[in-house]
């Protein structure tokens, strides 16, 4: 059947012109679509071009070249991938060149964990403890503002800062030798 004729008979939904147009140009198109891209994938692209043309194939009627038509149509397909792995690729690099600093810093993530550590300890402070640390770490308040606030004496607030450190110190310990040891 001449190309004409097979166009045609396709554009009508002939089934037999389908299969004589897959086995005529399925094997060189998955061919030329390698030059582009892996095998399995230029057989893949082959494969839902084929399936595109048998769902529009209406519009195989006003092509003038079918040869033409299917190599320009998957050299196309072919940039389009490649274009999209471009880009995939920029931005996987540009999230990594963003975050690589980060990651790669493990001050990140040693700062994260003693922050975390150092919550947990403060909250198992006893309450009157953790209260007057509070006040005096957090909001920078004078130990005399504090006993003022608490209705305490400024040695018991000196005295549960001393001891609230000892207790924070006795606790970090591991980590903040880590710290030291590896730092």
């Amino acid at each position: 059947m001449d190309e004409r004729n097979l166009l045609e008979q396709l554009s009508r939904g002939s089934e037999d012109a389908y299969k004589e147009l897959f086995h005529l140009y399925y094997s060189p198109l998955c061919e030329y679509a390698s030059f582009y891209l892996s095998d399995e994938d230029s057989e893949d692209l082959v494969q839902e071009i084929m399936i595109i043309l048998w769902e529009q194939r209406e519009i195989l009627a006003h092509v003038n070249s079918l040869k033409s038509y299917l190599f320009i149509v998957v050299r196309n397909r072919c940039l389009n991938v490649i274009e999209k792995e471009i880009s995939r690729q920029r931005k996987h690099s540009r999230w990594y060149e963003e975050f690589r600093e980060k990651f790669e810093n493990p001050d990140f993530y040693l700062a994260n964990d003693l922050m975390e550590r150092i919550q947990e300890a403060i909250a198992e402070l006893p309450e009157s403890y953790r209260e007057v640390f509070d006040r005096s770490r957090f909001t920078s308040k004078t130990n005399r503002k504090i006993a003022g606030e608490l209705g305490i004496s400024v040695k018991t607030v000196e005295y549960r800062i001393t001891q609230s450190l000892k207790i924070l110190r006795k606790r970090l310990s591991d980590y903040l030798t880590a710290i030291i040891l590896f730092g």
